[in-house]
């Protein structure tokens, strides 16, 4: 897989820009859409309302949506595999041309592709916790329960995924969301809502990724959420070149020093490709 011509001469750039230099990586939306999973904002995307903490926690009818839809699109998120652009990022790990990553998607993809420091700044579907006590489950066990107790997920129709792990779903007046087995508490996926602030310790470690590089490669992300654009705003300040990678504006184009509108997977692909010939065998290699 092969960038456009036209975008050629920016790949470039950003080899040179990134020899003798280690950077940290920012993914979005736009690197699991090679996976199959749809971005939200990007070209041809549907306007959606996510879920809110606030609806969470207020709705107990937009609670057991959000579970009925939730399950069915976890479940087809289950399926899903690593692109090329999971796959390139890995590879320029193991180069030590990047020291970590630092994701809002909670696929969980750059974990099953082999990424050895991911920072989830917005959590992750495969697990889930209890609002009360703090419990974490795995979800395969909370699944089993609500397939249990709601024999109509077992047999869905059909499903369309949403970024979030979310899925529309018909009627569910009477659904049954199971509670924690310690407490009786409410469960919650393990993924930062809407209205939801991102944990402080997930952000500190996000943040000292940023700092101990010396670059910033944002991919696949319009920077729309406050997370992103605070991690990007940190390497402008610090005097980090900033590269972005993605189709379609950005809210951090204006800071980047290279913007590459094309697919994700297939620049990440093309540099790591590229890099793997500019290796520099005093580089840090941080994990």
């Amino acid at each position: 897989m092969k960038v456009r011509t036209d975008v050629d001469d920016a790949v470039r750039q950003v080899v040179e820009l990134l020899r003798g230099r280690q950077a940290a990586v920012l993914t979005g939306a736009g690197l699991s859409t090679d996976s199959g999973i749809p971005d939200y904002r990007g070209e041809g995307s549907e306007p959606r309302t996510p879920m809110t903490f606030q609806m969470f926690l207020g709705d107990e009818r937009a609670r057991k949506r959000y579970w009925a839809g939730s399950h069915l699109g976890w479940k087809r998120f289950n399926s899903v595999v690593p692109n090329a652009g999971h796959r390139a990022l890995v590879a320029l790990e193991e180069t030590g041309h990047i020291n970590g990553v630092i994701t809002q998607n909670v696929d969980g993809l750059h974990t099953e592709a082999g990424s050895r420091r991911v920072v989830e700044l917005h959590g992750a579907m495969d697990t889930v916790i209890c609002l009360a006590c703090g419990q974490a489950f795995g979800r395969e066990s909370v699944a089993e329960r609500l397939e249990a107790a709601n024999p109509i997920l077992t047999t869905p129709e059909s499903v369309r995924l949403a970024p979030d792990g979310d899925a529309d779903v018909g009627e569910i007046d009477d659904f049954v969301i199971p509670d924690c087995t310690v407490c009786g508490g409410m469960l919650k996926p393990n993924v930062v809502f809407f209205g939801e602030f991102v944990p402080t310790e997930t952000f500190a470690e996000a943040s000292a990724l940023v700092g101990a590089a010396d670059a910033l490669i944002v991919a696949g992300s319009s920077l729309t959420v406050n997370s992103g654009i605070r991690l990007v705003e940190q390497a402008r300040r610090a005097g980090k070149p900033i590269v972005v990678i993605n189709r379609g504006a950005t809210k951090g184009d204006g800071r980047a020093v290279v913007k590459i509108d094309s697919g994700t997977s297939e620049v990440l692909a093309e540099l790591a490709e590229r890099l793997a010939g500019h290796l520099d065998p005093d580089l840090d290699r941080r994990s």
